[in-house]
């Protein structure tokens, strides 16, 4: 049987790879407890084991992007990623269109170099 948690990732994950079909050079990894999304090189989201998104973000719009729901991101034991990481929790990301609207964020923020 297969736990609760990962189904939720893999159907986030499905949902994902259906919206990145138009992209070219797109590869997936097992990167942050979750399965992410590599955009020429370059990672844009990840599918967290809670259907949680990690999303890269420009850290210039990180303010605007918690006013929107997403969260700071962690990686574990309360240690923030910084102000470049947003978690956007599973219940905010119900519909195709904002699921978009974080893949796009990510997709753009992922071709800023560090």
């Amino acid at each position: 049987m297969t736990a609760p948690d990962s189904d939720a990732r893999a159907l986030l994950a499905s949902r994902i790879r259906a919206l990145l079909t138009t992209q070219p050079n797109v590869r997936e990894r097992t990167m942050f407890g979750g399965v992410s999304f590599m955009v020429d090189e370059r990672m844009a989201v990840a599918a967290g084991r809670d259907g949680d998104l990690l999303v890269r973000t420009n850290p210039d719009d990180y303010q605007a992007h918690l006013e929107r729901g997403a969260v700071q991101a962690e990686m574990g034991n309360n240690r923030p990623m910084g102000r470049g990481w947003l978690k956007v929790p599973a219940a905010a990301l119900a519909s195709e269109s904002e699921l978009g609207f974080w893949l796009e964020i990510g997709l753009q923020s992922g071709s800023l170099r560090d």
